[in-house]
């Protein structure tokens, strides 16, 4: 810079000091409007883009496909381009010479003049480097492979416990019991004839902290026949599936924690009107999912007969048939009635569901076993059969035959018939 043109600036600097800008109120005036500005931006973003709702980190899922942030992507995209042993100079060398010569740009940069047309060399590189961050960026948007789906992620109290209810249904009824009752387990390999005590008293629940039933579902129990749970621990369940897990039997089985009504309201089984037809999709699904699919899925003692879609209630197993529209002789209906038949046991096998929630099977079978809502409301509702208690009959009935005076031996005779209801 010579001296003609240092003294001509620092004239013009001087002139523009004295002039001045006050910093209250023309600098922070100018700052409120920039900094609202960014406020609306950043809320425009929360309500209409949103963050993912992604479960907990699990350092054992190794199907989660890791990203940064999308003002790193060019750095994410960048060290495909240096696999293996060549790695390091993508996440060390190249950043770090960037950093180095941002530090030096004063000394490597001598030009005295601001405006762009003077500055074709810096703008030049510097449009380079920026083409080249917005072209890893799309680059590592459109070729990242999308993330494997999630388990639903539970965003209140209530779809937390309904989420640890379907999980307690899928992995701990056949041993534990639909409703933690414990018992003697039936048709599970290795545990076969033990008996469980109940979970769902004050036992487990007032001296068993929230820590210490997700490290009993987490670690498992091996000692006792409990197999770990926890990913972590070779099991299926994730860390949020865990504490969704434990949310439903402390809210469930705890009574002192009060169940959301929403939460009661799930756990309900499913209301019946008296002329209403069951559906699979309305009425039979809840029940199958909390009473029957823990034992009747895929790697169970079930005789094929599987129960997590309609068409496998409807047609899978080695007896099928299990389920006849029209015909309260099915299998599915005798199992549920406590026989013990060629297709199977009782069902449960622990303890026998309640009449009513029979009754609800036993209708949808009469109806026709319709599978959707539309469907079921077509139809009129079946007469079940009356229980057979309910059946005024006399057990035994007694005739006396007398034969008559003259004859010359007496001869008298008694006829029994038993009837059975």
């Amino acid at each position: 810079m010579n001296q003609e043109f240092k003294q001509k600036y620092l004239d013009k600097y001087y002139k523009a000091k004295q002039k001045g800008v006050k910093f209250f109120p023309d600098i922070i005036y100018k700052d409120m409007i920039v900094s609202f500005g960014l406020f609306l931006l950043l809320l425009g973003l929360a309500t209409f883009v949103g963050v993912a709702n992604e479960p907990k980190a699990d350092p054992s899922d190794s199907s989660y496909i890791p990203r940064p942030e999308w003002y790193f992507l060019f750095l994410f995209q960048m060290l495909k381009y240096f696999p293996g042993n060549l790695e390091w100079i993508g996440t060390t060398v190249i950043p770090g010479v960037a950093v180095l010569l941002l530090f030096l740009l004063p000394f490597v940069d001598r030009n005295p003049y601001r405006h762009w047309s003077k500055r074709k060399v810096a703008i030049s590189v510097m449009s380079v480097v920026v083409a080249g961050i917005v072209g890893l960026t799309m680059l590592a948007a459109v070729t990242t492979p999308p993330q494997t789906e999630a388990a639903p992620l539970a965003t209140s109290l209530s779809e937390q416990i309904a989420l640890g209810q379907d999980t307690y249904s899928i992995q701990c009824v056949e041993c534990h019991g639909a409703d933690g009752e414990g018992g003697e387990i039936i048709g599970v390999e290795g545990l076969e004839g033990v008996v469980l005590k109940p979970i769902n008293d004050q036992d487990v629940m007032y001296t068993f902290t929230d820590e210490t039933l997700y490290n009993v579902v987490n670690f498992g129990q091996p000692a006792q026949g409990m197999p770990p749970f926890g990913k972590a621990y070779g099991g299926e369940l994730g860390p949020g599936e865990i504490e969704a897990l434990v949310a439903f039997m402390r809210y469930t089985w705890d009574d002192r924690a009060e169940l959301p009504p929403e939460a009661e309201q799930r756990a309900a089984p499913p209301a019946l009107a008296e002329n209403e037809v069951p559906s699979y999709e309305v009425h039979i699904a809840p029940l199958v999912k909390r009473y029957c699919i823990s034992c009747h899925r895929p790697g169970k003692k079930n005789n094929n007969y599987l129960m997590q879609s309609y068409a496998e209630v409807m047609t899978s197993g080695d007896h099928a048939p299990n389920v006849v529209a029209g015909d309260l002789g099915s299998n599915l209906i005798r199992m549920l009635h406590r026989e013990e038949i060629e297709a199977g046991g009782p069902m449960p096998p622990t303890r026998a569901l309640k009449p009513e929630l029979i009754a609800i099977f036993e209708r949808w079978v009469l109806g026709g076993a319709p599978e959707t809502a539309e469907q079921a409301a077509q139809l009129a509702a079946p007469a079940l059969p009356p229980p057979a208690e309910t059946l005024q009959v006399s057990p035994v009935i007694t005739i006396t035959l007398t034969a008559p005076v003259t004859s010359p031996l007496p001869v008298t005779a008694t006829l029994t018939v038993t009837v059975t209801p």
